[in-house]
């Protein structure tokens, strides 16, 4: 059967906003979702609905599905890790629906959570110094009706009499070596060790229910950029009794156009008009604190580099501070005026062998910079 377009199946139009796409899906997981749609046709849909999803959240493969259609993404490996606002969407579904949804193996006992990733855009400064802040994440959290266990309020689960709680059968075979001992899932509780005679009418005997939560995070001073935090027991909810997922929470930190971070230091470009560099001068310079008065020396060359200690980025989960280097761009005028090339005239008659003695070269002096 032909797939239907990936837009029909979001019920958008081609030129949707990444956050139109979001919103659709996630109104259709919510419509869709097994636990509150017992149509047989829903699950087939929301798995359409997802690889819809997929292809169309991430900007290269929407690139290459608006370009060439199906043909352009078939056969891409979907349910990659990745950013999302709620978590990968292959975490998304093991927590709604088991591992056995593709054609897994048969569970093991109650299952572990999720785990749920998102990303956090952060400015260079909030970066340095550390920032709090409130995410909104898409998690299985433990249905409140029936706290979790599965059972109707009232009633309570009962212990598999298959398996005897144990949550695994074994079965003997008689084989030319001797006997044979194999151990499976129960195919009674599905490995849990209980069974639930009465479901709850809210999550359907799952003990889960899909939901949004706010969660507070503080940013360390001095993470980097595509580092990430490990929040546990933050993801998605487990099976009764397993332990919750864990919230993996990546950082991402926009450019800055008056610094570029090396580590934990900063570097900027100070130009300097090439008489102030000659004679000596102070400037104001923008630094992670504020500004900052600088003295420059007479004779402040090209490429030359001022340090200012400790004026850098926190060290990550340490003690002190980079150092913030500015190198030094001397620029010559571009126009001058008539009196302007005069006087020129007359400072050149008056140059000596002395006037432009070398010192370090101006390639070592950028290199320091970025050692």
């Amino acid at each position: 059967m032909a797939k239907r377009d990936y837009y029909e199946v979001l019920g958008l139009e081609r030129g949707a906003s990444d956050g139109d796409v979001k919103k659709a899906f996630r109104r259709l997981a919510r419509e869709l979702h097994p636990d509150v749609n017992p149509d047989p046709e829903a699950t087939d849909r929301f798995k359409e609905a997802a690889e819809a999803y997929e292809v169309l959240s991430d900007p290269e493969t929407r690139a290459r599905y608006d370009r060439f259609g199906h043909a352009g993404v078939d056969g891409a490996s979907l349910h990659t890790e990745q950013f999302m606002d709620f978590g990968s969407l292959s975490d998304l579904l093991g927590a709604f629906f088991g591992d056995d949804l593709f054609g897994g193996a048969m569970r093991r006992g109650p299952q572990r959570g999720a785990d749920v990733a998102v990303t956090v855009s952060l400015e260079l400064g909030e970066a340095a110094f550390g920032v709090h802040r409130e995410l909104e994440i898409e998690v299985v959290s433990a249905c409140e009706h029936c706290a979790g266990t599965g059972a109707e309020p009232g009633t309570e689960p009962e212990t598999c009499e298959t398996c005897g709680g144990q949550g695994r059968v074994q079965r003997v075979q008689q084989t030319a070596l001797g006997q044979f001992v194999q151990t499976t899932t129960c195919p009674t509780c599905a490995g849990r060790g209980v069974v639930i005679p009465t479901p709850c009418t809210v999550c359907r005997g799952r003990g889960r229910v899909p939901t949004t939560r706010t969660v507070e995070v503080d940013i360390p001073a001095g993470i980097m950029d595509g580092q990430r935090m490990q929040l546990r027991g933050r993801g998605h909810e487990g099976e009764p009794g397993a332990p919750a997922g864990d919230l993996y929470v990546g950082v991402r930190v926009a450019p800055d156009p008056r610094f570029q971070r090396d580590g934990n230091d900063i570097v900027a470009v100070l130009n300097v008009p090439f008489t102030r560099a000659a004679l000596g001068t102070t400037v104001t310079v923008e630094t992670l604190d504020g500004e900052q008065q600088v003295e420059l020396h007479a004779g402040t060359q090209p490429g030359d580099v001022l340090v200012l200690k400790g004026k850098g980025v926190p060290v990550l989960n340490g003690r002190g501070r980079g150092d913030h280097r500015l190198l030094v761009n001397v620029m010559l005028p571009k126009r001058l005026t008539d009196e302007q090339r005069r006087l020129l005239g007359e400072f050149e008659a008056a140059v000596t062998d002395d006037t432009y003695r070398p010192d370090e070269s101006f390639f070592g002096r950028i290199r320091s910079a970025f050692s």
